[in-house]
């Protein structure tokens, strides 16, 4: 008998968690859902192979960021080629999951601003991910992810302070 969820289950319980992976890398609406099927693909093509001793969250979060990553650095590439263009006429209204309150607005704002691993530290730090899920999702040491954590916060604190 097989004891694993169904990915299905799993991807509807943490529909969240990919979220906010992908609205932290990728600004743009339609690169968005292009996104998140992509990330949604790849967890259910790697959940034969998941290691269930991890807890899935961390295996979930380990492979949202890795593939916005890769995502965000072939939008980079593109974006050396591509010509701007006019803005559209008609903007989407902002999703109501989205905080509303300026200050926590602003702080997603700075967190888009740093660099892809520290902002996929803050959003499993944020989210209540202990140290050691975190440096297991991200492949980094557990005693290196309190040390960026302190560092990003203080960054984080002198912005809001300007």
């Amino acid at each position: 008998m097989n004891d694993k969820p169904d990915i299905t289950v799993l991807l509807e319980e943490h529909q969240n968690l990919i979220y906010k992976v992908v609205h932290s890398y990728c600004p743009d609406r339609q690169e968005q859902e292009d996104l998140i099927q992509e990330i949604m693909l790849q967890l259910i093509k790697g959940y034969e192979r998941f290691d269930h001793r991890v807890k899935v969250t961390t295996w979930m979060y380990r492979v949202a960021f890795n593939v916005a990553i890769s995502h965000y650095r072939k939008l980079q590439q593109r974006r050396k080629h591509l010509v701007a263009m006019p803005e559209k006429p008609v903007q989407i209204a902002a999703e109501s999951s989205l905080p509303s309150d300026e200050r926590v607005q602003q702080l997603h704002t700075f967190i888009s601003e740093l660099e892809p691993l520290n902002r996929a530290l803050m959003i499993m730090y944020l989210d209540g991910n202990s140290h050691a899920e975190i440096a297991q999702a991200l492949g980094i040491s557990v005693s290196n992810v309190g040390t960026k954590i302190g560092r990003i916060k203080k960054i984080l604190k002198e912005k809001f302070n300007q």
